[in-house]
């Protein structure tokens, strides 16, 4: 019988300082060249799985049980193991796009023509859309996320995890992503690890499918098999999302951006040229585009976080609301801001200036000055709505990355701002997470807030949005 590349007995791992344990009771073996789908709800310890696989669990946690890959402790396996993170900036260290790829084949020893040669075809295999020398700090999210497992394909590694590889890029990119993936394993028979609950693009991929729960591992199967299981109610395998058809009326005009345009410090192209938007009242925007176009960017000057380099974002009287303020946001005062317009970051963790999660939640009400049985209100019935409530006490980055977004979201409308500009707010959530942020921007949008949503989530987009913008970058 052929010995597996991956083993887990028993095992269990609480991040230090934290109550509950991310994941525990996990048994699970993966042969040699399977392609495995690894499911469950937000929260169930998927990330950490393969964190513990790849040797990168944070030090101080405690362990249970063990892991091996090869008959070795991860870390200590005698060939490559290769880990796309969910938040692709935390493996990214240099500034050019070449030199990023090169860095695990130079570590390794590689002469410099097999370095060239992998750090081509790497970049080609992902559809990296510039050249070696083209700066990272310049590249959009779903871009740094290419360029993330080019790095990874460039090791050609014996084990290939992929933490939400297609959770922000656009429908080519993914396809792009997939392919690279199948083409890995058909050269060179790796095993392969993917968590994702973008599920449709892995469909004819996978070999088996997994999915987590409470108790460990609650289905383990083909895909068919599990996606006929009681299991599948907790993953993008069963669709059931419909679009909104309730009939609402648009409000007065709050924000208007006219002709607006952004250059990032130290770059020569436009990252956002030349772009209108009109925000209402009991409106919500969809702001839709390829990787690179600018969704990103748009959401910060939105939402006040800079200063257009072109054009202008102004907020009308009825926004301002009698406040002593002039009509650019990105001149106001943090609490002015936090009063009126609320954003949710592609990245949520940026956002984090606490030890709690309770905390995170109350900074913004605090700030604008409310008592604290208020406080205490908002924040209790934040914690219940966006399931964190076992996560109170906990420390906002030990989270896996859907709870760190719904934080987010939780932390951008505690002060019931009349806009809200949110950035991918449904990644990282399975489908009962997913319609409840659904329910709660529907919800504030009949309340008469103006909400501008970037994302690749055509489904959330049928579900809330009204009204569509579409950005094109100068490669299209």
């Amino acid at each position: 019988m052929t010995t597996p590349a991956v083993v887990l007995d028993g095992f269990g791992y609480r991040p230090a300082n934290a109550r509950r344990w991310a994941v525990r009771d996990i048994d699970l073996s993966i042969a040699h060249g399977e392609t495995l789908l690894l499911l469950g709800a937000s929260g169930s310890g998927k990330s950490t799985i393969l964190r513990a696989i790849a040797g990168l669990l944070d030090a101080g946690g405690e362990v249970a049980g063990s892991v091996e890959v090869h008959r070795a402790p991860p870390g200590a396996a005698p060939r490559p193991t290769g880990l796309l993170m969910q938040d692709p900036d935390a493996g990214l260290v240099l500034s050019r796009a070449g030199e990023e790829v090169a860095f695990g084949p130079q570590n390794a020893g590689l002469p410099q023509d097999q370095i060239d040669r992998r750090v081509d075809e790497a970049l080609a295999a992902v559809g990296f859309p510039y050249g070696r020398e083209h700066p990272v700090a310049a590249l959009s999210g779903g871009e740094r996320q290419r360029l993330a497992l080019a790095g990874a394909l460039a090791m050609r590694p014996d084990v290939l995890l992929l933490d939400e590889p297609t959770s922000m890029l656009d429908p080519r990119g993914a396809h792009l992503i997939r392919d690279a993936v199948e083409r890995a394993v058909s050269r060179t028979g790796c095993t392969v690890v993917i968590v994702e609950h973008n599920t449709d693009i892995w469909r004819d991929l996978v070999d088996r499918v997994v999915v987590l729960g409470a108790d460990g591992v609650v289905a383990d199967g083909t895909l068919s098999e599990v996606s006929a299981s009681p299991a599948a109610r907790d993953t993008w395998l069963v669709d059931a999302v419909r679009p909104s058809t309730a009939s609402h009326h648009i409000g007065e005009r709050l924000l208007v951006a006219n002709h607006v345009a952004y250059r990032y410090k130290g770059q020569q192209q436009l990252a956002l040229r030349d772009v209108d938007v009109d925000l209402r009242a009991a409106s919500a925007l969809a702001i839709v585009g390829d990787n690179g176009s600018g969704k990103s960017t748009l959401t910060r000057v939105l939402g006040g976080l800079a200063q257009p380099t072109c054009g202008s974002v102004s907020a009308t009287p009825a926004l301002i609301n009698g406040g002593r303020l002039g009509a650019e946001p990105h001149r106001w005062r943090a609490t002015a801001l936090a009063g009126r317009i609320g954003s949710v970051f592609q990245n949520p963790e940026h956002s984090f200036l606490t030890d709690t999660v309770r905390d995170e939640l109350a900074v913004g009400p605090r700030a604008l000055g409310h008592s604290d049985s208020k406080v205490h209100a908002v924040v209790d019935e934040l914690l219940t709505r966006l399931r964190l409530d076992e996560m109170a006490d906990q420390n906002p980055f030990t989270l896996s990355g859907g709870e760190q977004r719904r934080l987010s979201v939780g932390a951008a409308i505690a002060t019931a701002p009349r806009v809200l500009v949110l950035d991918e707010p449904t990644f990282g959530q399975d489908p009962s997470t997913w319609h409840e942020l659904a329910e709660m921007v529907l919800g504030l949008r009949g309340q008469g807030a103006a909400i501008a949503v970037a994302t690749h989530d055509r489904r959330f987009v049928d579900a809330v949005a009204d009204q569509h913008l579409h950005l094109t970058s100068e490669r299209e």
